[in-house]
């Protein structure tokens, strides 16, 4: 049985660079509301006017700079898990696009839909394929492309002010020293919540001939919803759970935690998490501020970032832990 090592690690930003006082051309909303609730500064949204840039691009141009990172060219590539609620087309999913565009052989593209969890499971997935011994190298990408969903106004704004895009990529590879790379992967589901997270429509029990036949202009089951203290409660519980959980398969304290990246859902979740792990701020990631939630793509891009910026070495530590819309949460230990 092998381990697996991310070997790669890469991130795409699109340039348009949206502030919180931008948000007030579409909406009743300041700055200081934004930053006392979420910590958000500024996100990046695809200018459309300007970008060709999709969620399978982005995801392309983080692979790109992962590939090249662990050392490998496409060809080496085994298999490829995409992680995003925001595909290009209802179907078929990003990964082919992905397999399309890098112009790779015919491997396997495997989908992932747990949103803000979905690239701790999509490393899980992977790790898997690697530990068995079946693929020596696969492409894990986070990506979205929250902007051309949102609905751009005071109605919307609960939700609109939070989400950015993105992408994030890494390549997992196999390690025969099973003291390093992934340790152990977590991963957790709580259905019944499923609705307060969610976007329900158009949907195969809501399709777009009855929306458009109403014609209804109040008819938001198109945009995404949040019941926000109801998910930021649940957070803050399955945040600490999972990591808990992940440091006692490995025998680990809290304390043997070297670096901490939680997924960029609320800077107060991180706060939180953070201040009851009695963590430094040199010990947790935080880019939200920047880039707000990237839903699947944040774990990658804070990873890569925190990677690059020289905060994480070998033989560190690594804590990534997410929770969201399902509610599906997870958490991945990896001796880096």
């Amino acid at each position: 049985m092998y381990n697996s090592r991310i070997t790669g690690l890469g991130k795409y930003l699109p340039e348009n660079v949206v502030t919180n006082n931008d948000l007030r051309e579409w909406m009743d909303t300041s700055d200081e509301w934004i930053q006392e609730r979420t910590g958000i500064k500024e996100r990046r949204w695809i200018d459309p006017k300007t970008s060709d840039d999709t969620t399978s691009i982005m995801g392309v141009k983080a692979a790109k700079i992962a590939i090249e990172r662990a050392g490998l060219t496409k060809d080496d590539i085994d298999f490829i898990v995409f992680a995003t609620l925001s595909p290009d087309m209802y179907f078929p999913g990003g990964g082919v696009r992905v397999q399309e565009l890098l112009e790779m052989d015919t491997i396997g593209a495997l989908d992932v839909r747990n949103q803000c969890s979905g690239f701790i499971y999509g490393l899980s997935v992977a790790d898997q394929f690697v530990k068995t011994g079946m693929y020596k190298n696969v492409l894990v990408i986070g990506s979205e492309n929250h902007s051309g969903g949102l609905e751009r106004s005071t109605r919307g704004r609960g939700v609109t002010v939070i989400f950015g895009d993105g992408a994030g990529a890494a390549v997992l590879s196999r390690e025969e020293d099973n003291s390093k790379g992934i340790l152990s992967t977590h991963l957790h589901s709580e259905g019944k919540h499923a609705k307060e997270l969610a976007l329900e429509g158009p949907s195969t029990g809501r399709w777009v001939d009855a929306i458009m036949e109403e014609n209804d202009p109040d008819d938001t089951s198109y945009y995404p919803y949040m019941n926000g203290q109801f998910v930021f409660k649940h957070a803050v519980v399955r945040f600490s759970e999972a990591i808990v959980e992940g440091l006692a398969t490995n025998n680990l304290q809290k304390e043997d935690i070297d670096m901490l990246i939680p997924h960029q859902a609320n800077l107060r979740i991180a706060q939180f998490i953070q201040k009851k792990f009695r963590l430094s701020d040199d010990q947790v990631y935080n880019n939200i501020m920047r880039y707000g939630n990237t839903t699947a793509a944040s774990i990658p891009i804070a990873l890569t970032e925190a990677w690059e910026d020289g905060k994480i070495k070998e033989g560190d530590n690594v804590v990534l832990a997410a929770f969201g819309s399902g509610f599906t949460w997870g958490s991945a230990i990896i001796k880096w």
